[in-house]
């Protein structure tokens, strides 16, 4: 559907499973509020005994135990106190590098992340266009380790040694696999999953060194996922998905550096460059559970995994938790919801925006006078 078509409500254009899972994860399944049910058939007069005060209270403590494992997970994996938690980070000491910074989700958060006061460098083919002082910007493409090497001794010679590393860059090429060139191939995987690789060669030593450091994996849903048009694209990000789990292993196990921290990001579908020139289906059902996300989403809980200073593996939206479940599903079950997604359809007439290389030239004119519509 066209998007001049489409005119989302004022009243229900935020209204989404997202936010039906808020409210019931701060009513009836938050322990603090259902605690005050059983209380409050006390106070009526039932008998403490009585079916309605017993069953509420088991609700309460099953509620509770699940929080409770939940939340000792979470600690038990950051190495945390049950009391104590870190002290505040202090982002006026901090030396953030983002990769494909220039665009997209990684130019709004290297410019929030400014606004913190934090020193941030940019690595990206392109240069940033931005006001903030505190961003420095270094030519580089992170799929070649030479560059990678070279600009990172620059980096700690100018600047510092990072603290935050965040392997945000990311290209797609959305062409069926006969239809894809040794080059597209090659651009896929080195530029997703070997710059990743290149970026920690340089910049993790130290971290390690240290006991001290962030590292932001931002992978996606379709790392978890199959779906037409979209095979070297979901390789490399079910490969960044691998990536983040051995490499957390090996600075628990075999680096000794557990404060090393890291995030793995599994964002859906984001309104960026990157996928502009996908089909999004646009019906309200769709729209209700399968919500595109905001960039600024995504900055915000990458922000907050940083602040928080523990390991996360963030899953937005909702039904990102749900998508491993798919795969274990019936074939005809799991054939229906991807029918359902439109996911085998999105990537149909895709054309390339972000990340062109000089053999493919500018993005075609009609290209960008479809945009206005599509």
């Amino acid at each position: 559907m066209a998007r001049e078509s489409y005119e989302p409500s004022p009243i229900f254009d935020h209204f989404d499973a997202d936010l039906v899972i808020k409210v019931l994860a701060h009513t009836l399944f938050s322990p603090f509020f259902l605690s005050f049910i059983p209380i409050f058939y006390l106070f009526q007069g039932y008998d403490v005994y009585g079916k309605i005060i017993v069953s509420s209270t088991a609700y309460v403590v099953a509620v509770s135990l699940f929080w409770g494992v939940k939340w000792y997970s979470r600690l038990y994996r950051n190495q945390a106190s049950l009391f104590y938690g870190p002290p505040p980070l202090d982002w006026s000491e901090q030396i953030v590098v983002v990769t494909g910074g220039s665009s997209g989700i990684g130019e709004l958060l290297a410019n929030t992340l400014a606004v913190k006061n934090v020193t941030v460098v940019v690595l990206d083919v392109k240069p940033i266009v931005t006001e903030n002082y505190n961003i420095t910007y270094y030519k580089c493409d992170i799929s070649k380790w030479e560059e990678v090497e070279a600009v990172s001794k620059k980096v700690v010679e100018e600047l510092g040694h990072p603290t935050i590393l965040i392997n945000n860059a990311g290209v797609v090429q959305g062409k069926l696999l006969l239809d894809l060139t040794p080059e597209d191939v090659k651009q896929t995987f080195n530029v997703n999953l070997l710059g990743q690789f290149w970026t920690l060669k340089a910049f993790l030593p130290e971290m390690i060194k240290r006991n001290c450091g962030h590292i932001v994996t931002m992978s996606s849903v379709m790392g978890m996922v199959g779906a037409a048009q979209m095979t070297d694209y979901n390789a490399s990000k079910a490969a960044l998905v691998s990536l983040h789990d051995s490499l957390r292993y090996e600075l628990d196990k075999r680096y000794k550096a557990p404060s090393v921290r890291t995030t793995l990001l599994l964002a859906g579908h984001t309104h960026t460059p990157l996928f502009s020139k996908a089909h999004i289906p646009r019906t309200w059902i769709y729209n209700f559970l399968v919500p595109s996300l905001p960039p600024v989403e995504v900055v915000k809980s990458v922000i907050r995994a940083l602040d928080e200073q523990h390991s996360f593996v963030i899953k937005i939206p909702f039904y990102v938790h749900l998508v491993p479940i798919a795969r274990e599903l019936p074939s005809f079950a799991r054939d229906f919801l991807q029918w359902l997604s439109g996911a085998d359809w999105a990537m149909e007439g895709f054309v390339k925006v972000s990340g062109r290389r000089d053999e493919e030239g500018p993005v075609p004119k009609e290209a960008l006078s479809r945009a206005k519509v599509d």
